[in-house]
């Protein structure tokens, strides 16, 4: 997988947390860093964590579904991608809660990240050399998380329902791509 894939996957990942942390900056009535920061920590490192743990999970599956991993990375990503489509055309609102506590931020955590878990399954299926991989989803989110608490807090959520919407085409757009290169119409894989 080249860099600038890896760079599409790891932006279209962190969109949902992108997408909170947008939330968590429109709830606080004064911003400090250490906001910014918590919620760059939090979603960086869950969204690490979460394709490490489906990478190992994913590897042990790969040799006996290694005729269809095209497959399945197109789907599992799909998938991923268009429920994050629907949710940024969802007219439903959610709640914001202005809490930076332990308990709220690791469940946020783990709720912007059970997609990187697919994906991390997906990259044992492509056999991506996986720490720089899951180090540069990590530090693209910490960074994009930062951005989007201060984004959240000086310009509301307008931007929320577009980050997920972009988020969600790219992970859809780079599933085909794999499943088109495997079945050869780019002459890769």
């Amino acid at each position: 997988m080249e860099l600038f894939e890896l760079f599409l996957i790891a932006l279209g990942l962190s969109m949902d947390a992108f997408a909170v942390s947008i939330c968590k900056g429109l709830s606080v009535q004064k911003l400090q860093v250490k906001h910014m920061v918590l919620a760059g920590a939090y979603f960086g490192v869950f969204q690490a964590v979460m394709p490490l743990i489906g990478y190992v999970l994913g590897s042990q599956f790969q040799s006996y579904i290694v005729n269809v991993d095209h497959w399945i990375a197109f789907v599992l990503l799909a998938v991923i991608g268009m429920s994050m489509i629907r949710e940024a055309l969802s007219k439903e609102e959610e709640e914001v809660n202005c809490s930076f506590d332990v308990k709220t931020m690791v469940l946020l955590a783990v709720a912007t990240s059970i997609d990187a878990l697919a994906v991390g399954v997906t990259f044992a299926f492509l056999k991506v050399d996986i720490l720089p991989a899951v180090s540069f989803i990590g530090v693209i989110t910490f960074c994009l998380s930062m951005v989007g608490v201060k984004i959240g807090h000086v310009f509301g959520a307008r931007f929320k329902s577009k980050a997920e919407l972009f988020g969600g085409v790219v992970l859809i757009l780079i599933g085909l791509k794999i499943l088109l290169e495997h079945l050869g119409v780019f002459g890769g894989v």
